[in-house]
Formats: C-alpha cells, structure tokens, sequence
C-alpha cells in the first residue's frame, strides 16, 4: 500500500502562466492561485471526474464551469484518479 502523500507545498505541483492568450481559461474570483499545469484536464474522458461538467446534446462534455485541474490543492486528487498515487 503507497502512504498518503501531502502534495501541497510542492513547486513540481503549481505551475502558472499569466502570459498565456486565455489565462485564465475559467471564470474565477482571484488568479492568485490559478494552477495551468494541467491545462487540459486529464480526467476529462472520465465519466465520473469528481468535477462540475455537463453532457451536451452532441454527446460533448462541457467543463466549462469546472475548475478541479486549476486548483492548487487538487493535483494530488488528479494523480489519485489516473492511478499514479
């Protein structure tokens, strides 16, 4: 069994770039803590993510009010969920 990991605190674990066209891609209250590390959220082909998404009538996910990939204290719980504890 992998011991839990407490990954905040972790500079490999944030990355921001506020000079990006659509930073930030989401609407938000700050960008203090805006994460772009995983710009395109690797759990987007899961059915079940842990995120607010919404099936369109062309079968799409939409994420678009979904903020789980850009918050800071979520890139243990993205690791957790691809199986790389």
């Amino acid at each position: 069994m992998t011991p839990h990991i407490d990954w905040r605190g972790k500079h490999f674990s944030f990355f921001q770039n506020t000079r990006c066209e659509f930073f930030p891609c989401h609407e938000i209250d700050s960008a203090e803590g805006f994460n772009c590390l995983f710009c395109f959220c690797p759990l987007y082909a899961k059915a079940d993510c842990g995120g607010v998404g919404a099936i369109l009538a062309n079968g799409r996910k939409d994420c678009s009010l979904c903020t789980v990939p850009h918050e800071r204290e979520n890139y243990g719980y993205i690791l957790e969920q691809l199986g790389s504890k």
